[in-house]
């Protein structure tokens, strides 16, 4: 056995030893479990309307691309998705990634570098965790929606020096569901100078145009949103709203966008007439919180601000056998568990989508109050 192979053996014993090991899943297209683990928020990824608008880019555009956006793959449809994303969250100038993932390392990686101090809430996403990484600039994480702790970080960042600012940070996070303190971090961020970067993926679609408009804060100079395409809007790519200012920024320094090619067309023609239709039927993301309350007042814990409501398991294990339990029985839900929580609690993962026909939301509902009964012991 090489080096290599024993290294990799070696990893894969101490996560199964661990509970952690991870595995693939295909589903088909006739899966039979009701899906209450993946993003699609709104129930637009299979929405005729948006599906339509897919395949009508596809034959107007092509399967893909073709090119990085700076050569010749920017499509009048990506110009129109960018200007209707800006239009609807109140920002000024948007850019399209070919990711969420990539929209967040574009961003932070094109701004930031060893002259710049980051201020992190420590329940960011891991898309933000790698850009830091990757920039190479100071990093002070500061404790889960600490407002003081941000004022500071940023009043220790000796950034009357001439040193530049970032300030990390989620309108909606992914595992707790909880809303970030916006309008409390933006003052505090104008206050000494500091950038606030807002990843909006949880946010946008389910609260409209997102917490940020919602907040007041959209169009400030100092607040710079990324969101994604691929969970309220059901489809696949990311974006950064935004200055003029930091667009023109990005398209010329921004790695990420730069070296890849321009999203797919079907992706971009799904996002663009999604947004449409998210606008026609604000009836979606008022059955969402609906959904979200009722689920939580069923199982017992609080309800989440976003979709996606996180159950706490007494272990990496039960979590595990809850989430088989559910889908054995017919429900399909998602299982947190480290390294993926940023508190180390392992919890079912389980979406409010409004996408699930009401007698299949009631028959999901029966199931995880049963299954949760079971294993939260």
């Amino acid at each position: 056995m090489t080096l290599w192979s024993s290294w990799l053996a070696e990893q894969a014993a101490h996560r199964d030893e661990a509970g952690l090991t991870r595995f693939l899943t295909p589903r088909g297209v006739a899966e039979p479990a009701i899906d209450l683990a993946g993003n699609d928020y709104l129930g637009l990824a299979t929405d005729p309307d948006v599906v339509a608008a897919a395949a009508q880019a596809a034959t107007t555009w092509g399967a893909g691309a073709t090119a990085s956006r700076l050569v010749s793959g920017s499509l009048e449809l990506h110009t129109h998705l960018e200007c209707a994303l800006a239009d609807y969250c109140g920002q000024p100038a948007a850019l399209a990634f070919s990711t969420g993932y990539h929209a967040n390392l574009g961003l932070v990686t094109a701004l930031a570098d060893r002259d710049t101090v980051v201020v992190s809430d420590a329940h960011v996403h891991a898309s933000l965790v790698d850009a830091v990484r990757l920039s190479r600039a100071d990093l002070e994480i500061v404790p889960h929606s600490a407002v003081s702790a941000v004022d500071q970080a940023l009043r220790q960042a000796g950034l009357e020096d001439g040193r530049r600012a970032l300030v990390l940070a989620e309108s909606i996070y992914s595992v707790l569901g909880d809303a970030a303190p916006l309008s409390e971090l933006a003052s505090v961020c104008e206050a000494h100078g500091a950038l606030l970067v807002v990843d909006e993926a949880h946010g946008l679609g389910v609260h409209g145009p997102g917490l940020v408009a919602r907040s007041g804060l959209a169009g400030r100079a100092h607040v710079v949103v990324t969101a994604t395409l691929s969970k309220a809007l059901g489809s696949q790519g990311g974006a950064v709203l935004g200055s003029p200012a930091i667009i023109e920024h990005l398209v010329n320094r921004s790695r990420p966008f730069i070296f890849d090619t321009g999203l797919a067309p079907p992706a971009a023609g799904a996002a663009l007439r999604a947004l449409q239709v998210m606008q026609e039927r604000p009836q979606l993301a008022a059955l969402v919180h609906s959904r979200m309350q009722d689920l939580a007042s069923a199982l017992g814990v609080e309800p989440s601000q976003g979709a996606v409501l996180s159950v706490p398991m007494p272990s990496t294990r039960a979590a595990v056998a809850a989430q088989a339990a559910a889908r054995a029985a017919g429900v399909r839900v998602g299982c947190f568990r480290p390294p993926s929580v940023p508190d180390g609690i392992s919890r079912l993962r389980v979406t409010t989508s409004a996408g699930v026909p009401d007698a299949e939301w009631s028959r999901a509902v029966e199931v995880l109050v049963a299954v949760v009964k079971e294993h939260a012991r």
